[in-house]
């Protein structure tokens, strides 16, 4: 306080309660159109302290009548959104986003055991790697980008015989299937027996280099198998249900922002960090 000296615990009250509501509201609107708008005012308006900084007078009368244009329309194209804040404060506060992550999650989790109980029924091989914090960039790198969500239908109909992204594995992360038709390095474990084929020795294999997980599905024996640390074991459908949900469950609340950010950036850049 003694290098602010005009600053009074009141102001101080006021900054972390504003800071908690900006952030939660944020934490609302994600991954909607109303924060795909709040990045362009954002834009916009740091565009608009530098002409002013600059004195671009033209520049700024412009900027001026767009925001006062936003200011007008934005009621009335996020209404939805905006209604539904007002619900939520009204039933007693701002939600924070855990309850729609688990949703998504739980939703995730039920595409791929259906799948992979569907592929096993009809006896379609398939190869789904499950990345964790390890990045696989360098295996999906020159496979088929997809960057899709996960549905039932889609994890079918990428294995289907005759496609053209079957003959090869899938990798996804918890929030989407990043590549199909990727190409892993085989293991050279010899302990692995010889009923087992290439799917399941890719599925060791990059299991070996990496900390990723591993379900295979057997054509030949319509059994699902699961790769961990170098090892196979086989599942029946209670223990594949058990495996899924608990991969896709959310990232444990207790880690903090910076080990949760560097995740997510390995998730996206995985070459580029360490």
């Amino acid at each position: 306080m003694s290098v602010f000296p005009n600053i009074r615990w009141q102001d101080v009250l006021d900054i972390l309660v504003v800071a908690f509501l900006s952030y939660r509201v944020l934490l609302f609107f994600a991954d909607t159109r109303a924060m795909q708008l709040a990045r362009g005012l954002f834009v916009v308006v740091v565009f608009g302290l530098i002409a002013r900084a600059m004195e671009l007078r033209a520049i700024m009368w412009l900027l001026s009548h767009l925001l006062s244009a936003v200011i007008i329309t934005v009621p009335i194209v996020f209404q939805p959104e905006l209604r539904r804040l007002l619900e939520a404060i009204g039933r007693g506060g701002i939600p924070g986003r855990r309850a729609g992550v688990d949703d998504i999650s739980e939703s995730y989790a039920e595409a791929v055991i259906n799948a992979l109980a569907y592929l096993r029924r009809h006896r379609i091989g398939a190869l789904v790697i499950f990345q964790r914090d390890t990045g696989l960039g360098e295996i999906w790198r020159s496979a088929v980008h997809l960057r899709a969500e996960i549905t039932y239908e889609l994890i079918i109909s990428i294995f289907w015989p005759n496609n053209p992204l079957h003959d090869g594995a899938v990798i996804m992360d918890k929030r989407s299937v990043t590549a199909a038709a990727c190409y892993l390095p085989l293991t050279d474990n010899d302990d692995i027996s010889r009923w087992y084929g290439t799917r399941h020795r890719a599925a060791v294999g990059v299991t070996e280099v990496s900390d990723a997980q591993a379900l295979v599905v057997s054509e030949e024996r319509g059994k699902i198998s699961l790769a961990v640390r170098g090892k196979l074991s086989q599942l029946n459908d209670d223990q594949v249900s058990r495996f899924v949900r608990r991969y896709f469950k959310p990232y444990d609340e207790n880690i903090g922002p910076l080990q949760r950010l560097k995740r997510e950036m390995k998730r996206r850049w995985p070459s580029g960090v360490r």
